[in-house]
């Protein structure tokens, strides 16, 4: 019982749904949760493939040594790792593992990254062309251009785009801002919208409602719906899977291989380049510390032409 998988298992529940249960009980992040769930079923399927070895630091080395020999990338490596140390956690937390063999298997250790994944970003001139793709004839595309403005003018994450309510939309100090917007981590924030993304939401909310007729929109329905064939607006908000699809879509069309999270490191790194405050770039992504936005950024200290050289002091002479 206590080296066996199998014994993860309840009686009377199916072997896999069990096992990955025990797991993703305890992740808040709808997005951990798929990401660990696909990493635990490979996982299994792989463990099955091995006739059931047994959950040991020797058995999830072996694991490790395959995912490498598939060639994965060192972040997938790790993620899928950790989803099989918080697996042993759990089974050790349950009394189906020893503290021995669970600590023997959270020893056991990731693959290193060499230097920092600067991501792919869009230049200027990129982003306005695929601000313009849309086609603003149709209720998709102002409904789609509008997604592609929060996301390029205000660096939203697709989960947070697809949580947006027409309540988060007000006005702070004369501008207008995304309010109250739970981000990563549950940390809220508050964003500046610029005018133009503002204009892009407007013609989108504007043609949204007229669509709707007497049934106008309440602060608390997503900003964002989903369009049926034929260009009618369906009542159903959108996933964070839809908004990522707007995106591909649109940069399948720009010649890009575009991901959602590249709209939002191009709003960094677009504001950073344009003389944008990092500290404000920091509050308005949302990342928990200023060394997490260098880092985003690419950010590196530069010696010969330090801060101090613009202060402007100077030493009195005689």
């Amino acid at each position: 019982m206590t080296t066996e998988t199998t014994a993860l298992v309840p009686a009377g529940v199916a072997r896999e749904d069990a096992i990955v249960k025990t797991v993703l009980d305890g992740l808040t992040s709808e997005n951990s949760r798929r990401a660990y769930e696909r990493a635990l079923v490979d996982f299994l399927a792989w463990y099955a493939e091995k006739g059931k070895p047994g959950l040991s630091k020797a058995t999830v080395q072996a694991y490790k040594v395959k995912l490498q020999s598939d060639g994965l990338a060192p972040s997938t490596i790790n993620q899928r790792l950790a989803a099989v140390k918080k697996l042993a956690a759990e089974a050790a937390d349950n009394g189906l593992l020893t503290e021995t063999q669970a600590n023997g298997i959270g020893r056991v250790h990731g693959v290193k990254t060499a230097g920092v994944r600067s991501g792919a970003w869009l230049s200027k001139e990129q982003a306005q062309r695929l601000l313009n793709l849309p086609d603003t004839d149709t209720l998709k595309g102002l409904r789609d251009r509008g997604i592609l403005a929060v996301m390029l003018g205000c660096g939203l994450r697709r989960s947070e785009v697809a949580a947006l309510t027409y309540a988060h939309l007000t006005q702070r100090d004369g501008r207008w801002v995304i309010v109250d917007l739970v981000g990563k981590g549950n940390r809220v924030r508050t964003v500046p919208v610029p005018a133009w993304a503002k204009a892009a939401v407007d013609d989108w909310t504007a043609a949204a409602s007229a669509a709707l007729g007497s049934l106008l929109p309440r602060d608390t329905d997503r900003l964002f719906r989903s369009i049926r064939r034929g260009d009618h607006l369906d009542g159903a908000s959108m996933t964070d899977q839809a908004i990522a699809d707007v995106v591909r879509t649109y940069g399948a069309a720009l010649g890009v291989k575009l991901a959602a999270h590249d709209l939002r490191r191009t709003f960094a790194k677009l504001a950073h380049r344009a003389d944008g405050r990092l500290d404000q770039i920091q509050l308005t992504l949302g990342h928990a510390s200023i060394r997490t936005t260098e880092r985003y950024l690419g950010v590196s200290q530069n010696l010969a032409d330090a801060p101090g050289n613009h202060i402007g002091l100077r030493l009195e002479t005689e």
